[in-house]
């Protein structure tokens, strides 16, 4: 049996998720991760992604989380995200809605705030799209 560690979740909202995990996959600024027990001590920014969660009984959960901060310390890995969702959380037309004015704002946008706010708003919807199971096209 692999070792297990206390993965702990927080956004503004609530605390998402606390327990032991043998894993969690998920996507920091400079690529993807995998954390371990006894992993390497590391703060790192996260950006929006599926937060894949490897539990004690080596099953597998997804959720998605917004842009946050990681940090794993010798004792436990704790991430804080802007919002963090199970799949049956996300409102799946709300999600399709956001990724529509993301388009639309990207089509029009001339500065570089609007480019990086729609941008960030469409990386948002689309990984709540993909924790549904729906297809980007």
């Amino acid at each position: 049996m692999a070792a297990n560690f206390r993965l702990e979740v927080y956004t503004p909202q609530r605390a998402f998720f606390a327990d032991a995990v043998e894993a969690i996959v998920l996507t920091l600024e400079d690529g993807e991760a995998a954390i371990y027990a006894n992993h390497s001590l590391v703060t790192a920014p996260v950006v929006p992604c599926l937060l894949k969660i490897k539990n004690r009984n080596g099953e597998w959960k997804t959720a998605f989380i917004a842009e946050g901060l990681l940090e794993v310390t010798s004792h436990k890995t704790v991430l804080l995200s802007n919002a963090a969702e199970w799949p049956d959380e996300i409102d799946n037309e709300r999600a399709k809605e956001a990724k529509a004015r993301a388009e639309e704002t990207l089509k029009s946008a001339m500065l570089k705030f609007e480019i990086e706010a729609a941008s960030a708003s469409l990386k948002r919807a689309n990984m709540r799209l993909r924790a549904k199971g729906e297809s980007l096209k």
